[in-house]
């Protein structure tokens, strides 16, 4: 591959960097259906094309969840308290998520991504919500049940490569917490679990696992690159998100999760 054809993945990084801060996912559900298509043109080795576009996306996925938290907290948008309850469970989650991960094979993971998108897709679409008709804010979530809750989100997240927000959003919507809020304390999450799982995903993968330029199965070129430029990107879509209605938010939220989740059977 030719120098220029690196540029693919800050391509990615825009378009994913938007997202994060539009829906709160940290972009990792288009960064995985892209990188599994690209990452085989790169000499990844198919059988472990999709090992490495997950690992690749939650490694983005630590400075693009913090450049978008950023952007929300500036509007107050992140509830820190709620943060603080479910971090702790995220960081476990994401380091055995990530384990259970390794373990299997490309097309599995595949199939659980895809299951897992509609799955979201419908909850947030269809889902019922606890939020106050008049829009006005609620008390921050706490307590242990929120770590726990972290834990499964955290483990679930490692498996689907993605910082949690279809996971998170949904939780702190049904608990109350306006649309616009509930994305912007996901996207601060979002940086421990990428985290936790990226290490996972270096560390617990075999040896030679990628043929070069990679840490276990994080491939750094794209990691790299789509980190690079989300975080550039994050902003935008945080003001798009204070733009957009909570009706509106989650119905593109549903969309999105749709068309990735029929794309992703297809990439291998």
């Amino acid at each position: 591959m030719s120098l220029l054809s690196y540029l693919l993945f800050p391509l990615l990084g825009l378009v994913a960097g938007v997202l994060a801060g539009l829906l709160g996912i940290g972009g990792g559900l288009v960064i995985i259906a892209a990188l599994a298509w690209m990452l085989p043109l790169f000499g990844i080795p198919p059988e472990a094309s999709m090992h490495a576009a997950l690992a690749s996306s939650l490694a983005s996925i630590v400075l693009t969840g913090l450049s978008s938290a950023r952007a929300h907290a500036r509007r107050g948008s992140v509830l820190w308290p709620t943060v603080a309850w479910l971090v702790p469970g995220m960081l476990l989650g994401g380091w055995l998520g990530s384990d259970l991960a390794v373990a299997l094979d490309g097309t599995a993971l595949r199939w659980i991504v895809a299951g897992y998108c509609l799955v979201a897709a419908w909850q947030i679409g269809f889902g019922r919500t606890r939020a106050p008709a008049d829009g006005s804010g609620v008390a921050p979530p706490r307590g242990w049940p929120l770590t726990v809750a972290g834990t499964g989100i955290g483990a679930l997240s490692a498996v689907v490569g993605i910082g949690g927000g279809s996971m998170t959003v949904p939780l702190l919507v049904w608990r109350g917490v306006q649309p616009v809020r509930a994305v912007g304390t996901s996207s601060a999450c979002g940086g421990a679990i990428g985290l936790a799982s990226a290490l996972g995903y270096a560390l617990h993968a075999p040896a030679g696992a990628l043929p070069q330029h990679a840490v276990g199965y994080v491939y750094l070129p794209a990691a790299l690159g789509v980190a690079a430029a989300s975080v550039l990107a994050a902003p935008w879509g945080t003001r798009l998100a204070h733009a957009i209605s909570g009706r509106a938010l989650r119905r593109v939220f549903a969309l999105f999760l749709l068309l990735v989740a029929l794309s992703i059977p297809w990439s291998g």
